[in-house]
């Protein structure tokens, strides 16, 4: 059953991999030649900045679904299909980025790409709680050394997203550029502030320590 959970952390990699990749797919080369290369250059900061906060988020979600799976001693059919789910969103994150780097700064259509893009964080951010919360409804999945309650608290931290996100689609109605600084702000969060899940033998560690304390 291990090797099965390897499989399925294996295949996800791949499509993290591949959906990193096509992001900077999206960078094109400017046109123009000689001196005014660096104005081409410039003129595409919206995608370079489109970039960078995608590549984050992508990232801190990489991080985050290799933290379960290596704390995971089996998977499940459920589980199989709730992952797909999560790859799904992840694989559609590249096309929400282009079009908001291409509206980023027009004034007619740069909030519907904003809405669009903050709308398609909110879809992942329910669908990896989702994940989550199938993971530690029971916690069967998890090695025996997980604190199965402990990983169940972490809920309410793991849904802060679900949260912060529909802000970032209110934003988007006001300021696209705005809202990409919103999600490169929730995302440097994320990056900084990981979610532990607990483990049994840190906690009976700790006991021990505090008894010879005493």
């Amino acid at each position: 059953m291990e090797q099965e959970t390897n499989r399925v952390e294996a295949f996800s990699d791949g499509v993290f991999a591949i959906v990193i990749t096509i992001l900077v797919l999206e960078l094109k080369v400017p046109e123009e030649q000689g001196s005014a290369l660096w104005h081409g250059l410039w003129e595409q900061w919206p995608h370079y900045a489109a970039y960078l906060v995608s590549f984050l988020i992508i990232g801190v979600m990489w991080v985050n679904h290799h933290t379960i799976f290596s704390h995971l001693k089996r998977v499940d059919r459920p589980l199989l299909f709730l992952n797909l789910l999560v790859l799904m969103v992840v694989s559609v994150i590249p096309y929400t980025t282009n079009i908001l780097a291409e509206h980023l700064t027009d004034g007619d259509s740069a909030n519907v790409a904003a809405i669009l893009y903050s709308s398609w964080t909110v879809v992942y951010a329910l669908a990896f709680l989702g994940f989550w919360w199938y993971v530690t409804q029971v916690g069967h999945l998890f090695h025996e050394a997980v604190d199965k309650d402990g990983a169940r608290a972490t809920r309410v931290r793991f849904g802060l997203g679900a949260v912060a996100y529909p802000l970032t689609v209110i934003l988007s109605f006001f300021s696209a550029p705005l809202t990409l600084v919103a999600h490169f702000l929730i995302a440097l969060y994320y990056a900084a502030n990981q979610i532990p899940i607990p483990l049994v033998v840190e906690e009976e560690r700790l006991e021990s320590g505090s008894d010879l304390r005493k």
